[in-house]
């Protein structure tokens, strides 16, 4: 029997290169949408193992020409301008590639005439202003994005449903609370810190960590548990469904930091940085993933603390 080939749009990403070592180890033929001017650091150890293929999700005729061409029979949706902060600076082009990136990816699904299953990557930001009784946050929540990338997510989303009922495509919609591990972008709070407290052990920065709001509320996954996550998604889930991806207990950022301090021998001053706060800052991020563990069996292995030492250790070698 032919091995099943998986197609990933964001591949080169953070998530996208956990999921593609994943699916190798799972003995899928892995394609991978790559634009010329992508880097390639985080797929270079697996490089020629994957089949990548020239194409943008803003490029129509080259993403219709990709898809009818592999006919892939699972399709993960991880590309994205996916930084909220980035989304204030810049809502336009993140308004851009994630929704109609999304609809062309969906739209050359359509025209191929092609059946895969498509896992979309939408997001917790997309529920955004909670309130504390409706906590752990379940899919049935209300929607209220507080970012220009939180409605882009919630566009995607439901695009996601719109497209199943009115077409039929098999899309399944993973809402994935905030996960991290290596290789995650120096952009993000717990990378960030990481890798100013690598920085400072090199002697590379002052032992002063810049810090944004530290008692906002996260629930963390590890990249890793959240990737087999994706592929239970394909594999298990109802298309036209959505489902929380998440581990169901939060740290609140602070915490995190300690954690991160404990694991160094070096003594460092914290900083509060106005630059790193938000126009409007979610507090507390925490799901009910009820529904997606009793339709799948996952649930997270990594503890947070393992987590947290192999991004640590990601940047010690980085820097």
């Amino acid at each position: 029997m032919a091995a099943k080939k998986a197609f990933i749009t964001g591949i080169a990403g953070f998530v996208g290169s956990h999921l593609a070592e994943l699916l190798l180890l799972q003995g899928f033929e892995v394609y991978g949408l790559l634009r010329s001017r992508s880097k390639t650091d985080h797929i270079e150890s697996i490089i020629s193992k994957l089949h990548l293929q020239d194409a943008d999700i803003l490029d129509t005729h080259s993403l219709y020409a990709t898809i009818s061409r592999l006919k892939p029979d699972y399709i993960f949706h991880l590309a994205a301008q996916s930084f909220v902060p980035t989304s204030w600076v810049s809502p336009s082009v993140t308004l851009e590639t994630n929704i109609v990136g999304s609809t062309n990816l969906f739209e050359a699904v359509r025209m191929a005439g092609i059946d895969p299953v498509i896992q979309i990557a939408c997001s917790s930001e997309e529920y955004g202003l909670v309130h504390p009784d409706e906590l752990p946050i379940k899919e049935t929540n209300p929607l209220r994005p507080l970012s220009p990338y939180a409605v882009s997510k919630l566009a995607m989303d439901y695009l996601g449903y719109q497209y199943f009922q009115s077409y039929k495509v098999r899309i399944v919609r993973t809402r994935g609370f905030n996960h991290t591990g290596p290789r995650r972008g120096d952009t993000f709070a717990e990378s960030n810190f990481a890798k100013q407290i690598a920085l400072i052990e090199k002697k590379k920065q002052n032992p002063v960590i810049h810090v944004g709001n530290l008692d906002a509320s996260r629930d963390y996954t590890d990249v890793r548990d959240m990737v087999r996550a994706y592929l239970l998604a394909v594999e298990k889930c109802d298309p036209g469904d959505v489902y929380n991806i998440c581990s169901g207990s939060t740290i609140k950022i602070g915490d995190m930091l300690t954690m991160l301090l404990s694991m160094t021998k070096t003594k460092v001053e914290i900083k509060e940085d106005p630059e790193r706060m938000r126009p409007s800052d979610v507090p507390v991020l925490l799901g009910d993933n009820t529904k997606f563990v009793q339709k799948t069996g996952w649930k997270p292995e990594i503890p947070f603390k393992k987590t947290m030492e192999d991004l640590l250790n990601y940047w010690r070698e980085r820097v």
